[in-house]
């Protein structure tokens, strides 16, 4: 690929933070906690506020990041480290792959946690369990350098290890004996256990308290690490011609949260700055991880197609859209010109954290397709192990999880339906009740839609996989159309069978003040009618 001058390249920043809940920065509402530096990107480019990621775990949402594909289509099912041992599939196109073959120069400094390397080639690879944000800020600075001097765009990841915890009960690393000796402890501020801001998915106990206290100091820690960046960014003239993008991984490492798929895990931050963009746009429109992959590649100029990678078309196709488009639309569009639900998939955390889980998410409804809820949703165990969870299950009275039973965390119905707008807490399961029957059959439809399009092999009717076993339904078998094998009438003979589904057509039915109740079941039931 010809060299670019620095003037025609178009750079990527991609900076990702570690266990971040959306609503612990400033710039997200959290006026006790001190983020200068992302909202100051905040204020320069797009703010999201409804952005979303697919799983609430590391390293599955790090590889939807780096691959536009969910994890059941990238293989990436839960974490990397250690026993667990999951892996991104051999075959799969990741950043890395796809911008080195565009000419690009692509680094990662600071944590990683995918694999396996040779999936994931970048250029510069300057693994690291470091907090020394300045540290991570002199790497960046070389790699700028290294980039200039060979006159070639770039792709950069920088994965903070803030603000996850540390290996203590309790602590986020404010301690750290490497984080000590850069003075960064001085220049992160004090915070108040009685001023900290306890989410509504908390349960307020003293040890909560203490903990968001260190919390709130290594986000803080974090923030001022993107402030040293961005600095040596704007010092080589850079911040002209590259594109930014800041997000977390997953909510924060609370339980109600971290691991599971309700909105405080995966309703994230999604700061976006683009050259020459109009200032302080607050955009309220849908996005989701999948869609970073497509937005860096049409910043580049280029497109799916345009990329001629070694995998070459045995990568799955990618669903996710450019951001471009709307970067600066600070209202809903129509459903005519972007799309008004995002999807999520969450299948292991830790290796013995298995708890399959789909989703559906748009502005009003949140639909989850539990499919191993017989098992009680397990705990991960840097959660488990914390101050706050000892605190909550020793406080008098019934256990509460934040507004849920201790018994509802646990145990999960097959599918749960809210109403996020009056409920975004998601704590009142609309699943059964009659008049939100029709509610309930869209957002089934259109997830098994998306599950058969992605070929999810959790893709679950009469307890097997309807994508494994499509090749034998293929030959005549009849699989019943359920979720489960009926143990009082198994049999096949006057059941319906099974077929490869289609989404519905049109928006989600609204049940509330601004649809009629009759009105929305006349449009659903002639869609209804119009499927048997």
């Amino acid at each position: 690929m010809a060299a670019h001058t620095s003037g025609e390249h178009r750079n990527v920043l991609l900076l990702i933070a570690d266990d971040l809940g959306r609503d612990y920065l400033h710039c997200y509402g959290c006026n006790t906690i001190q983020t200068p530096h992302l909202d100051t990107l905040a204020a320069e480019g797009t703010r999201f506020t409804n952005a979303y990621a697919s799983t609430a775990s590391c390293s599955g949402s790090r590889s939807t990041i780096y691959t536009g594909l969910h994890t059941h289509q990238n293989g990436q099912y839960g974490l990397e480290h250690q026993w667990n041992h999951f892996m991104t599939h051999e075959h799969i196109d990741t950043v890395p792959v796809i911008f080195n073959s565009l000419g690009y120069q692509t680094g990662i400094i600071g944590k990683v946690h995918v694999g396996p390397r040779r999936v994931y080639p970048w250029e510069v690879f300057d693994s690291s369990e470091s907090r020394n944000v300045k540290w991570v800020a002199e790497r960046a600075a070389s790699f700028f350098d290294k980039a200039q001097d060979s006159k070639r765009p770039f792709h950069l990841t920088v994965g903070f290890h803030d603000p996850h915890r540390d290996e203590t009960r309790g602590g986020f690393a404010n301690d750290n004996k490497e984080v000590l000796d850069a003075n960064l402890d001085k220049e992160v501020p004090d915070y108040d256990a009685n001023a900290v801001e306890v989410q509504s998915f908390m349960t307020d106990v003293e040890e909560l308290r203490t903990e968001l206290v260190q919390y709130y100091k290594s986000i803080s820690r974090m923030d001022l690490g993107v402030g040293l960046i961005l600095s040596e960014l704007k010092q080589r003239g850079l911040d002209k011609n590259t594109f930014i993008v800041f997000v977390s991984d997953n909510g924060a490492p609370f339980i109600n949260s971290k691991t599971t798929l309700y909105d405080a895990g995966v309703q994230l931050p999604l700061l976006i700055k683009q050259p020459g963009q109009t200032a302080g746009i607050v955009n309220p429109n849908m996005a989701s991880w999948l869609d970073i992959v497509p937005t860096a590649l049409a910043w580049a100029g280029k497109r799916d197609d345009d990329v001629k990678t070694p995998n070459g078309t045995k990568s799955p196709k990618r669903l996710g859209n450019s951001l471009l488009p709307i970067l600066q639309e600070a209202s809903l569009l129509p459903r005519t010109e972007w799309k008004h639900h995002v999807f999520g998939s969450h299948t292991f955390h830790e290796v013995q954290n298995y708890w399959p889980t789909r989703f559906i998410r748009t502005h009003k409804y949140k639909y989850h397709r539990n499919i191993a809820y017989k098992l009680d949703f397990p705990f991960a165990a840097d959660l488990y192990g914390s101050l706050t969870w000892e605190g909550v299950r020793n406080k008098d009275g019934p256990v509460k999880i934040g507004k849920r039973p201790l018994q509802q965390y646990l145990f999960r119905g097959i599918e749960e339906l809210y109403d996020v707008e009056a409920d975004a807490d998601e704590v009142v399961n609309l699943a059964e009740k009659p008049e939100y029957e029709v509610v309930l059959q869209w957002c089934r439809e259109m997830v098994e839609a998306w599950q058969y399009e992605t070929k999810d092999p959790w893709l679950y009717k009469d307890g097997v996989s309807a994508t494994v076993m499509e090749l034998y339904t293929k030959q005549g078998l009849k699989l019943p159309d359920r979720f489960e094998l009926d143990l009082k009438d198994p049999g096949t003979r006057n059941v319906k069978a099974w077929e490869p589904p289609k989404p519905p057509t049109g928006s989600e039915p609204q049940i509330g003040n601004s649809v009629s109740t009759q009105s929305v079941f006349g449009t659903v039931s002639g869609w209804l009618q119009g499927k048997k």
